[in-house]
């Protein structure tokens, strides 16, 4: 039997995956958070090894997610200031035009900043198309780990119920 506590933590973990993708809530942190919610609530070992299982996923897709689009970005020749300044016009972007500004504003000025740099479209436009495989991929990946987290919650629950 599912409890209230089960659903309540089942609705914060899917409102987190929406926040992956609708960049308005920090979803990743939301499924992690729901699940530790749910393991103090629980207060017994199998929480707590769900917990400690979401965990090291959790960690494993921040790392993930930090390390392959920017190495994917770099490989594509695609500097790190170009990338700084471009998520500093992301959040600009956010605030302006809301939900779809910041990736709007990141590509943009990665566009921008890549045409001013090589005076030309169309390695401008290799950079801005890595650019956005490189957004792509952060937002597998955190999708990914959400989906990870919200299984092996599931399993937990499933198997304490039997």
């Amino acid at each position: 039997m599912i409890t209230a506590t089960d659903a309540l933590v089942l609705l914060a973990m899917l409102v987190g995956t929406v926040g992956v993708v609708v960049p308005v809530l920090p979803g990743l942190i939301v499924v992690w958070g729901a699940t530790l919610a749910w393991a103090i609530a629980r207060q017994d070992g199998p929480g707590w090894l769900v917990f400690g299982v979401a965990t090291v996923l959790y960690a494993v897709g921040l790392v993930a997610k930090y390390l392959l689009p920017g190495r994917r970005m770099k490989n594509a020749g695609v500097d790190g200031i170009v990338v700084a300044v471009a998520l500093a016009v992301a959040v600009v972007g956010f605030f302006v035009v809301p939900v779809v500004g910041a990736p709007l504003g990141f590509v943009l000025a990665v566009y921008v900043l890549e045409h001013v740099k090589h005076r030309e479209h169309a390695a401008a436009w290799r950079a801005t198309t890595q650019a956005i495989r490189a957004v792509a991929l952060n937002v597998g990946i955190e999708l990914a780990t959400a989906f990870a987290i919200i299984a092996t919650w599931g399993i937990g629950v499933l198997s304490t119920r039997a």
